[in-house]
C-alpha cells in the first residue's frame, strides 16, 4: 500500500522505521510544525520530521490538518493508508476521508481503557498490573473508531512512563505493521469496541505532577513513576520547587512529609510508611542523589517537605 505516516514525538519514530522497513510503499510523512526549543529557543523539527529526512521522504507540516492546501498535497500523494502515532492534532472528516483505508492509529491502550493523550501514565497512577497498544480506525469521537489488534505489556513494579512507553512503542510498532499487512490483503476487519470498561486519560499537567505527603506510599511511588519523566513530579523545600525522581516504599514510619535524613539515604513519611527518595533536582541545579543534596543543604531529620508551592503535608 501507498502510506502516509503521522506523528511527531520521539515515541513514533520506532513505527515510522518499522513502516520505512516494511514491504509498503512510504510515500509522505505528516508532523506538527518546528517549535522552540532550548534555551535559544530556536526553531526545532519534530523528532518524526528529523527522521523522515533522514530516510528521504517528503515532510508535511501543516498548522492544521483542516488547511485546504495541506488536504490538497495528502490527496496528490495518493495514499491508501494513513498510519498514526501521538500525531498531536484533531483530524477533521475531510482529512479522514483522503486514503480508502482510512487512518490507523496505534494506541498505548487496551482500548475501551485509557482513550486519551496520557493512556500509559494513568495505566501506571490506576495501578493497572496490564496494559498494552491497540490499533484501530481513527473516527470523529477521541479513541473510539473500531478496533483491528492489540498487544499486552505487562507493567513492571519499577516502570517509570517512560520506560514502560519505550516498550510499548517497540512492540506496537510491530503491531502497526502487522494492521496493515492485513489490511492490505484483505484479511482484518475492524471491530466496534465495548461500551462497557471505557476510562479517560486527559493530559497529566505540572499541578497534577505535585506529590501529596498524606497519601499512602503506594499513591506516592504511583504518582511519582507516573509522571517521570514528563512533566516530572516534585514537591517544595523552603517556598522552592524540588523536582523528584522516582522514590522506592519502604517499612519503615516517619510523620507525613516528614525527612528522616541519614548517612546513605533520604527518606520522607507518608500517610502509611514512609519513601526512600532516589534522585531530586533542586531549583536551579542539576539532578543529584538525594542524600547528596541533603549533605549539600545540611538537612536534619525533621525537616519538612511541602509548602505555599505544595499541598502542604
Amino acid at each position: 500500500m501507498r502510506l502516509v505516516f503521522a506523528g511527531t514525538p520521539e515515541v513514533a519514530v520506532p513505527s515510522l522505521d518499522a513502516i520505512a522497513a516494511s514491504g509498503h510503499e512510504l510515500v509522505g510523512v505528516v508532523t506538527r510544525p518546528d517549535a522552540p526549543a532550548g534555551r535559544g529557543r530556536r526553531l526545532v523539527a519534530s523528532p518524526v520530521a528529523q527522521r523522515a529526512d533522514e530516510l528521504g521522504v517528503p515532510v508535511l507540516k501543516p498548522d492544521h490538518p483542516r488547511d485546504p492546501d495541506f488536504q490538497a498535497a495528502l490527496r496528490a500523494l495518493e495514499p491508501d493508508c494513513c498510519p498514526v502515532v501521538a500525531y498531536g492534532a484533531l483530524l477533521p472528516q475531510s482529512a479522514l476521508d483522503i486514503p480508502r483505508h482510512g487512518w490507523v492509529n496505534l494506541h498505548f491502550s487496551c482500548l475501551p481503557a485509557w482513550r486519551g493523550a496520557a493512556p500509559v501514565q494513568h495505566s501506571i497512577w490506576a495501578g493497572d498490573e496490564v496494559t498494552g497498544a491497540t490499533t484501530f480506525r481513527i473516527v470523529k469521537a477521541m479513541d473510539a473508531g473500531p478496533t483491528f489488534g492489540v498487544m499486552t505489556e505487562r507493567i513492571r513494579p519499577t516502570d517509570t512512563a517512560g520506560d514502560l512507553l519505550g516498550r510499548l512503542a517497540e512492540g506496537g510498532a510491530g503491531l502497526l505493521v502487522t494492521t496493515l499487512d492485513h489490511l492490505e490483503q484483505g484479511t482484518i476487519e475492524a471491530r466496534e469496541q465495548q461500551a462497557e470498561g471505557v476510562s479517560m486519560a486527559p493530559k497529566i499537567t505540572v499541578d497534577d505532577a505535585e506529590v501529596v505527603w498524606t497519601e499512602p506510599a503506594v499513591a506516592v511511588d504511583r504518582r511519582v513513576r507516573a509522571c517521570t519523566p514528563a512533566p516530572g513530579a516534585w514537591t517544595t523545600h523552603e517556598g522552592e520547587r524540588l523536582k523528584l525522581g522516582p522514590v522506592r516504599p519502604t517499612d519503615e514510619t516517619v510523620p507525613a512529609g516528614t525527612l528522616e535524613v541519614r548517612k546513605q539515604e533520604v527518606l520522607v513519611g507518608t500517610a502509611t510508611t514512609a519513601v526512600r527518595l532516589g534522585d531530586v533536582k533542586p531549583f536551579g541545579k542539576k539532578q543529584m542523589p538525594a542524600a547528596d543534596w541533603a549533605r549539600g543543604v545540611r538537612l536534619e531529620s525533621g525537616t519538612r517537605l511541602g509548602g505555599p508551592l505544595g499541598a502542604a503535608p
